[in-house]
């Protein structure tokens, strides 16, 4: 009788559901984080915006109510970001009939993305308007945005092309606006990840 209750106890703590961990500034490598969050160690959120999309429509956070994968890249990159791209649309489709979790893509090159180069862009890469915005606006609030609240980009010196380096991460955020995961958009295998996660994500919302 005993050893059945040990059982049931071991089988409910086995079954009970994964939460994913909350990630803040003091979780990702310092080169990765702006020096006036380095030390915040807790109640990290991504920082309210707006932008515009590619259909030249006003984007917020009221856009985003639920679960999303962002990244950042730019339309004439050809290096990763067309790995990163096809990556985002392969979500994009094992997802379109998730109203619950949509995609967010910012471009860090503002000045050569305009509202006409990321619609081009975006149809070529079969973008779904409705689950998918390529954003672009303001420059400092893009960069303070990869910077300060995705840690997706390494900085440098104003001078220097744009003065940041985008990364390859996708960053998986959930309803409060927290980072709940990042993974590498170039690789199919983080990719795999990434969609597990957002299963578990899912669950616990």
């Amino acid at each position: 009788m005993v050893s059945a209750i040990i059982i049931s106890i071991i089988y409910s703590v086995l079954k009970k559901d994964k939460k994913l961990p909350i990630l803040n500034p003091n979780s990702f490598s310092e080169e990765l984080v702006d020096p006036s969050i380095q030390f915040n160690k807790k109640y990290h959120t991504i920082a309210n915006f707006e932008l515009i999309n590619q259909n030249g429509d006003t984007i917020t956070q009221n856009d985003y109510p639920d679960i999303y994968v962002a990244d950042f890249f730019f339309t004439t990159c050809v290096t990763i970001c067309p790995i990163m791209t096809e990556h985002m649309a392969q979500i994009q489709e094992v997802l379109k009939d998730e109203p619950r979790v949509k995609l967010l893509s910012h471009s860090v090159t503002p000045e050569i993305d305009s509202v006409a180069q990321l619609k081009k862009y975006a149809l070529k890469k079969g973008v779904n308007d409705t689950k998918w915005n390529l954003v672009t606006g303001d420059r400092k609030q893009i960069y303070d945005l990869a910077r300060k609240s995705y840690m997706v980009a390494k900085d440098l010196p104003e001078e220097q092309a744009y003065g940041m380096i985008h990364t390859e991460n996708f960053v998986l955020v959930d309803a409060k606006k927290r980072i709940r995961g990042t993974y590498d958009g170039t690789n199919p295998d983080e990719i795999s990840r990434l969609l597990k996660e957002i299963e578990i994500l899912k669950k616990e919302q």
